[in-house]
This record gives C-alpha cells, sequence and structure tokens, in this order.
C-alpha cells in the first residue's frame, strides 16, 4: 500500500480491519493488503474495490471487497450474496454506519453510503450488470431485489 494509502485508510482506536471468515474472500484480502493496491486482483478478470465497514453490533471494522462499479467517482455496493435469500451482513453494517472507506487501485478515500431505489437504483443495477453479468443470474434466484448503495 502507498504511503498516502496507509495514512488514509481510517482504523477505529487502531484497531486492524477483520478479516472474512469466508476463504476465498480473505485470501482475496489479503492478497489486496500485501500488494497495496487492488490492481491485478479480481474475479474472471473484473476488477473490484475493497470497502471497509464498520460493524452494526461489534463495532469492528470489516474489510469487504466486491466488483468494481463506478461512475464519474461515485462507488456502488450490490448486496447480491450471490442470490441468497437474506442479505450480505455487511448490509447491515453499511445501514447503520454509511461512512465507507473505498480502495480502489491504490487510492484510498472515504465516501457515505446510501441505498438507492427506484430510477436511480434502476441505473446503478445496469452499470452493475454490465460490470459484473452475473449480477443479472443472481436477482433471478432470490425473491428479494437485491440492495445497491451508492457512494459519494
Amino acid at each position: 500500500m502507498s504511503a498516502s494509502a496507509r495514512g488514509n485508510r481510517a482504523t477505529v482506536e487502531g484497531m486492524t480491519p477483520e478479516l472474512s471468515p469466508t476463504d476465498w474472500v480473505r485470501n482475496q484480502t489479503e492478497k489486496i493488503l500485501a500488494q497495496g493496491t487492488t490492481d491485478g486482483v479480481g474475479i474472471n478478470g473484473m476488477k473490484v474495490v475493497l470497502f471497509t465497514t464498520l460493524g452494526a453490533k461489534s463495532g469492528k471494522e470489516r474489510y469487504v471487497p466486491l466488483m468494481r462499479v463506478e461512475e464519474d467517482g461515485k462507488y456502488a455496493m450490490v448486496a447480491s450474496k450471490g442470490g441468497d435469500p437474506k442479505h450480505p451482513s455487511w448490509y447491515f453494517n453499511v445501514k447503520a454506519n454509511p461512512q465507507v472507506t473505498v480502495q480502489d487501485g491504490d487510492v484510498v478515500s472515504v465516501k457515505t453510503a446510501r441505498e438507492v431505489s427506484g430510477d436511480e437504483r434502476a441505473h446503478w443495477w445496469e452499470l452493475a450488470v454490465a460490470a459484473y453479468p452475473p449480477y443479472a443470474e443472481y436477482q433471478t434466484k432470490t425473491d428479494r431485489l437485491i440492495p445497491v448503495f451508492v457512494l459519494e
């Protein structure tokens, strides 16, 4: 991680954010942290962004690598969980604590997330599916409307 990225990464009381208990997510995050950049880390050649959220119940920071969906400096977080009937746990963290750290490449910034709906959600959903086509399939696997947050 570049010196500027390290300096900008917010931590709560000096704590290091927790890694995912899911092996492939943890491995992906460890690779990003070791390299200091999200460049070259992805899924099927598609880019990811590393988000850091604050736990709604635990108060602990948590790393969340997600597909890169970006437009004009704004990012989307898509709460797909692969089409699972339940929201991913990070969804509740972002709802409770919308200030999220975003690492894209080696650039780190802090943005505020808000869940979008209607035409705005449709626009970001289209961008999300273009960035990662499996999102469309995930939506067919669940009865819930997959939530989308925009961070700006």
